[in-house]
């Protein structure tokens, strides 16, 4: 909001044309992608104000085009040595378990910060990422099963915590924002490139790999197949493995009779 404001302050909704969109991408300095979800948030309150009766019609925002998707993911080495980088004496206790639970679940970051003790299920080894009452987003949480590399963690995290309380916290307080401390323990593993995001496309990538079904890879992600199939099939072993083996064979000869 502070960026839309700079520049569009003193407008009017008149003055938001294709041309002063393509102004805004252009003197933000920031990735397209940045610039792209900014100007959605225009588009949303304009279509807000115009449903709400605060202006007689909408305007077209004219957004970039959407950038390619980010290919980048952790390998096993490099998801070990983030762990062992995030061992620090400030955020041994919480940032290990945040990268686990990044990995093992494929959540992003707000619905790993946000997730209580209540909402994990270690008897039947669930963890539900729905909150009550949230308004439900394209950014659906889901329920997901927990893997057994993430249950003996969790067990142990269980012990330190209480009833109501949240998975990760500083003396009992929610944590706000994970990103300086997962900067500082990416440059002391020698990663580049990765962001908290990155533990979520590590996820895809893993199961991916591993040839999981991609129906069951979704469900756990609480991803839509689209996405997943856009972003992630080419990690498949089966990736256009029928069409590459049948691109150079003969046709088979078919007989017709009368």
């Amino acid at each position: 909001m502070d960026a839309l404001t700079d520049f569009f302050e003193s407008n009017s909704v008149a003055d938001v044309t294709p041309q002063t969109c393509g102004r805004y991408v252009e003197q933000r300095g920031r990735s397209v992608g940045t610039a792209r979800r900014e100007l959605g948030v225009l588009r949303a309150a304009i279509n807000y104000a115009h449903r709400n009766g605060l202006i007689t019609r909408p305007v077209a925002v004219e957004l970039p085009e959407r950038p390619e998707p980010r290919d980048r993911w952790l390998t096993r080495d490099e998801a070990a040595w983030l762990l062992r980088a995030s061992r620090t004496a400030q955020g041994r206790l919480y940032m290990p378990l945040f990268i686990l639970l990044g990995i093992y679940t494929g959540r992003r970051k707000e619905a790993i910060l946000s997730l209580r003790w209540p909402q994990v299920k270690l008897d039947t080894q669930t963890i539900n990422f729905e909150i009550a009452g949230r308004r439900r987003t394209n950014k659906r949480r889901g329920v997901v099963r927990i893997a057994p590399e993430l249950l003996r963690h969790l067990k142990r995290a269980r012990r330190r915590g209480t009833d109501m309380g949240y998975v990760l916290h500083i003396d009992g307080k929610r944590i706000g924002d994970i990103k300086k401390g997962f900067a500082a323990a990416c440059k002391r593993a020698g990663l580049t490139g990765v962001t908290p995001h990155t533990l979520r496309h590590t996820a895809a990538t893993w199961l991916m790999q591993k040839g999981i079904d991609p129906w069951q890879a979704a469900g756990f992600l609480s991803m839509s197949m689209e996405t997943l199939q856009r972003v992630y099939a080419h990690h498949h072993p089966d990736y256009l493995r029928e069409a590459a083996e049948s691109i150079g064979k003969r046709p088979q000869n078919v007989r017709v009779t009368g």
